[in-house]
């Protein structure tokens, strides 16, 4: 073998030297990164907010058959969210809140200022909910009669928007927010309200269902 083909396999050799160390550097550095995730995602494990619908003051709910079925309805809400963790602040960037009936929005949205909810912290707030003279399909206005005559009208309050995770000075994309949290409104024997002047105020604290 002559001086030249040693020199040419002793440097194929080092080619793959140093091919094998940039490999096992490169799968080094991402185990490390991958580890990193993890170890953040298991120290800070981030939890959706807990909400809770506290009350609702009904200050009208009135159906009419003219030529076309329409509903008004006029209430007010209260409803808290509660952060759980100890570690993550949570950005309401916008959540628009109505209410439903039998899957069909029975009010316009009503839009929650953005806001920021520190660590373990409460917020509470106490939109109006207005819907007028709102067209409902004939077989709605059945059920709602039925349901008044039976006593107790299940109306969902949604709240729809994007939420933002903040730990330390990093802020996260932002999470489509979705709530569900159902009133039962009772009426005529079964009436569990009490009057506030005009309206009757309904004391619920039902918990909510949330997806993030």
């Amino acid at each position: 073998m002559s001086r030249k083909d040693g020199c040419g396999h002793h440097q194929a050799d080092e080619r793959r030297k140093h091919y094998r160390q940039l490999i096992g550097t490169l799968i080094s550095v991402i185990f490390i990164i991958l580890f990193v995730i993890l170890l953040i995602y298991l120290i800070l494990r981030p939890t959706k907010p807990h909400f809770t619908l506290q009350d609702l003051t009904l200050y009208a709910f009135n159906i009419s058959a003219a030529a076309t079925t329409t509903l008004t309805s006029n209430l007010q809400i209260t409803v808290s969210s509660r952060n759980p963790n100890a570690r993550i602040g949570i950005y309401y960037d916008k959540i628009d809140v109505y209410a439903t009936y039998r899957s069909q929005q029975i009010t316009l949205a009503t839009l929650i200022p953005p806001s920021y909810q520190g660590h373990k912290d409460i917020t509470v707030w106490s939109p109006y909910l207005y819907g007028t003279d709102v067209p409902v399909a004939p077989y709605l206005a059945m059920s709602l009669a039925q349901d008044e005559s039976a006593g107790t009208v299940l109306v969902n309050v949604k709240a729809a928007g994007r939420v933002r995770w903040k730990v330390g000075t990093f802020v996260s994309g932002g999470y489509r927010l979705n709530v569900n949290c159902p009133a039962y409104i009772t009426f005529g024997n079964r009436n569990s309200g009490y009057a506030v002047g005009a309206a009757v105020k309904y004391q619920l604290v039902e918990g909510c269902t949330v997806d993030v």
